[in-house]
């Protein structure tokens, strides 16, 4: 995902190419690792949109009935529909540190809720706190991290 083009929001085309990743790697039985860095579902396409939300999760569904692993990595920032969909979904989700991690943005929950917001609302660390990611690790360390989580949840032959 590409945040310098419309900050990398899901739409249509994006959907289908993830979707599209998932299924080869399943048909492949291969692992699935997706690096999330998006501002949610596009608002341009509507619900075109948003019905990749329930198509790529339905994707990944397929995915892990054949028992192959997914990985989920949030970089900064991952909101909207990719986290109320696919981002949150993984077999391990992994953030970088201090990454916003949320479905809406800090002002439009306070907006919303009128209550004051916890402290660090929406970072890796308070999720990691409250269950939502499994580990922080910096990006420096990622590829090491990754090569054994994959050693260690890719099916044995």
């Amino acid at each position: 995902m590409d945040f310098k083009f419309f900050a990398g929001s899901m739409g249509s085309v994006v959907g289908e190419k993830i979707t599209r990743a998932i299924e080869q790697a399943t048909a492949e039985k291969r692992a699935i690792l997706i690096f999330s860095s998006s501002s949610g579902a596009r608002m341009q396409e509507g619900m075109l949109s948003l019905m990749q939300m329930a198509k790529t999760c339905g994707a990944l569904a397929l995915h892990s009935e054949a028992k192959l692993p997914y990985i989920s990595i949030f970089t900064h920032p991952t909101t909207g529909g990719v986290t109320a969909s696919f981002a949150t979904i993984g077999d391990i989700n992994i953030a970088e540190p201090k990454c916003m991690i949320g479905f809406a943005g800090p002002r439009v929950v306070k907006e919303t809720t009128h209550q004051d917001l916890p402290p660090g609302f929406q970072t890796a660390e308070f999720m990691l706190e409250h269950g939502l990611i499994d580990a922080i690790v910096p990006r420096r360390d990622l590829r090491r991290k990754l090569a054994s989580l994959l050693n260690y949840t890719m099916p044995q032959k």
